[in-house]
């Protein structure tokens, strides 16, 4: 089982949009797929109309993976579960802090998921926090979407200084450029200079779509609505390159 976090210290990137439409083509290929809303806002929950739980049940969410099996919800697609968000998700840094051993405590309850599913993709709120850490420690790969702005590359400039101080191991970051214009001057510049700086960013980008933006209108992926358009094939691309990565590391 392979463990993607879509994750980015910035919000307003794509990062849902990615997660859910990774997750929708990870259970096309045959992948028995399993995507998780940490976002206490719960986008990725919405686009597959599922609804969280009434009760809150964010302080057992660490203790053992018997209780993220109680909410895990079937979507419309084959293959492709989901545990949605819930608001009191907000607290799990300070319910994290409370344990010992707090940067492995995500991990350890995934593990009981190798049996059962191919690829677990974590939908993760924006931050540097407690959370972040453990699904740093958790993750096979760490999915970041930037966009390409002097802004977005100081946060993914931050991201990658946090890796180096605290040991984490870079190779596990994968960035691609998201929401791209590509009439931008801007985007274009610097697209190329962070491509020269920071070899590990894949080929794939996502363009800036309106098709994107539809998809809490339509509450699905966009292959759903929108499936000729360009958007859609970028993520069929970023999938195919996100899988032929995860197949290769460890």
């Amino acid at each position: 089982m392979k463990v993607i976090a879509c994750y980015s210290m910035k919000g307003g990137v794509g990062k849902t949009a990615t997660a859910v439409n990774l997750a929708y083509w990870a259970a096309k290929s045959g992948l028995k797929t399993l995507l998780i809303d940490l976002d206490p806002q719960g986008a990725s929950s919405f686009y597959f109309r599922i609804k969280p739980s009434s009760k809150k049940w964010a302080k057992r969410f660490f203790n053992a993976y018997e209780n993220l099996v109680k909410h895990i919800k079937a979507s419309d697609f084959e293959n492709l579960d989901i545990i949605p968000a819930h608001l009191s998700f907000r607290n799990f840094d300070t319910l994290l802090a409370g344990f010992k051993k707090r940067k492995n405590r995500l991990k350890r309850v995934l593990k009981g998921f190798n049996k059962e599913y191919d690829l677990v993709i974590l939908d993760c709120p924006p931050s540097i926090s407690y959370l972040s850490e453990s699904i740093f420690n958790a993750s096979n790969l760490v999915l970041v979407p930037v966009i390409p702005t002097p802004l977005s590359e100081r946060t993914f400039e931050q991201l990658m200084a946090f890796f180096e101080e605290n040991d984490y191991p870079q190779n596990k970051i994968v960035p691609f450029f998201s929401m791209v214009q590509g009439q931008k001057s801007l985007h274009k510049a610097t697209m190329e200079a962070m491509s020269a700086r920071y070899k590990m960013f894949l080929n794939t980008t996502i363009p800036y779509s309106s098709d994107i933006e539809k998809m809490g209108v339509h509450k699905a992926p966009v292959d759903v609505f929108a499936k000729s358009q360009q958007a859609n094939y970028a993520y069929i691309k970023l999938w195919k390159e996100v899988s032929e990565t995860a197949r290769k590391c460890g």
